[in-house]
């Protein structure tokens, strides 16, 4: 949603839809609820960015978003994927990084607002258990394509990690 936009009741309704791999965080949280707009005909248009390419999250989303809107009234509901410009986990809040964190899957860093100069690497991640920095990657594929499965040294405890992107 730009600034510009104003948040309508149809809006509203497609942002608490619940990510059905991550369901502490809805598609608002990730960033990929692109605009909403509806008209006095009970038609709306939902606009979704996946975090990656071939997810397949993407169709229960939509259907996620095609029964909530059905079910509120309206009577067209078109959700459409858009691509362009690929999704970056700049775009999560604030507040769904705390809900993946207590969640106990650790959010990704937030990067710069440019993007010239050297890309930062993530060398450890803090673990979401215990705090610790003593992390190390155990591979490069978590319980999803967009995690990755982390151990933390001091507890001992494994944790996803929401991959930078």
């Amino acid at each position: 949603m730009t600034p510009t936009q104003t948040r309508t009741p149809a809006y509203d309704l497609a942002a608490g839809v619940l990510d059905p791999e991550l369901p502490v965080v809805t598609i608002e949280d990730l960033g990929i609820l692109r605009d909403v707009t509806e008209d006095d005909q009970g038609r709306v248009h939902v606009q979704i960015t996946p975090t990656y390419s071939g997810c397949p999250a993407m169709e229960t989303i939509r259907t996620d978003l095609e029964a909530t809107l059905t079910a509120a009234g309206y009577q067209r509901v078109d959700v459409e994927f858009v691509l362009s410009p690929a999704w970056t986990t700049d775009w999560m809040t604030d507040e769904g990084r705390a809900k993946l964190a207590a969640y106990g899957v650790a959010p990704p860093a937030a990067r710069a607002a440019e993007h010239d100069g050297p890309v930062p690497l993530t060398l450890s991640v803090r673990c979401p258990q215990c705090g610790s920095l003593d992390t190390r990657e155990s591979s490069r594929f978590g319980s999803t394509a967009c995690k990755s499965l982390w151990v933390c040294q001091a507890c001992r405890e494994p944790f996803d990690h929401f991959k930078t992107l």
